[in-house]
């Protein structure tokens, strides 16, 4: 079997190039700050950071692609068969932290894997997914990122956007606080079924769908006017995001397993982060109905 290595990376490359600029429109005071970095062990990346804009106060968009002797054990925990194999990682990782708390933070990665050993098959497979994390729900918001999701999916069968979001939901929800990070999106994770040129174009679907999903909250929700509460609350939220990447995350232990750049992948953490013990949203608030409408598990098409 021949892998299409090259094209997958020149995709993730162009990814990377396309999120950024439709960014930096919607965000109209910022530019991304690029940075390539190498990688002791083998390969490197370009991380692009964008801060204190009009929009986005903090955001980060990487493209890395990493090799090495042995898979890390984050990569080879649910595949022990694999340990001790030469591998090769590539990916497009990105967090967006906006500064109006209206404006939901988002996340996407979308990422490659080929773990090989000789006189064996290279054993291959991809990664990835987006979800979304408002502070402050709307419907309409939550409709429309779900529905571009599903639409992503629709081609590839029937069933797959059912299952990548309830892996999403399952995937991303803090067991220590009992409660999501978000509303969820999609999450895949081993895709190499049935085939991979069907998986890349999958890949490449759900890739392209990330700022067509995103670009139009942030567009309808950066100028809705906010105050402190607001702002205290966004900042208290934000605590749940730290927590979530620096427990659970599969993409920060791997990149901080095989030794990948720490500032690029800590990039993910927002800026101002407050936690308060034993907070508790008053009954019947705004900040109440995040909780108890939009923090629930449910189908949003």
């Amino acid at each position: 079997m021949s892998l299409a290595i090259p094209s997958v990376k020149d995709y993730l490359l162009a990814l990377q190039d396309d999120i950024c600029q439709q960014l930096e429109e919607e965000d109209g005071g910022a530019r991304f700050v690029e940075e390539s970095w190498q990688r002791a062990e083998g390969g490197g990346g370009r991380s692009r950071v964008i801060s204190n804009g009009a929009v986005i106060e903090k955001g980060g968009v990487n493209f890395s692609h990493v090799f090495g002797d042995k898979l890390p054990p984050s990569a080879s925990a649910s595949r022990p068969e694999l340990a001790g194999r030469g591998f090769q990682a590539m990916g497009v990782s990105l967090v967006i932290h906006p500064k109006n708390p209206y404006v939901p933070t988002s996340h996407a990665n979308f990422r490659f894997f080929v773990a090989e050993k000789e006189g064996a098959a290279p054993v291959w497979w991809f990664g990835g997914g987006f979800d979304l994390t408002p502070y402050y729900g709307f419907e309409e918001d939550c409709v429309h990122w779900h529905q571009v999701a599903r639409q992503a999916c629709e081609p590839f069968g029937d069933e797959l956007y059912s299952q990548y979001k309830n892996w999403c939901d399952e995937y991303f929800y803090l067991k220590h606080r009992n409660e999501p990070r978000g509303v969820g999106g999609l999450f895949f994770d081993d895709l190499n079924e049935p085939g991979f040129d069907q998986c890349f174009e999958f890949v490449k679907s759900t890739g392209d769908a990330y700022i067509e999903a995103y670009r139009p909250i942030i567009a309808k929700r950066k100028n809705t006017q906010y105050g402190g509460s607001e702002r205290k609350f966004q900042c208290y939220r934000r605590g749940r995001y730290v927590e979530f990447n620096l427990v659970y995350d599969r993409g920060t232990l791997f990149g901080l397993q095989s030794g990948g750049r720490t500032e690029s992948i800590l990039m993910s953490l927002p800026p101002v982060v407050h936690w308060d013990y034993n907070w508790q949203p008053e009954p019947g608030s705004k900040e109440a109905e995040l909780y108890d409408c939009f923090l629930q598990p449910r189908e949003w098409v």
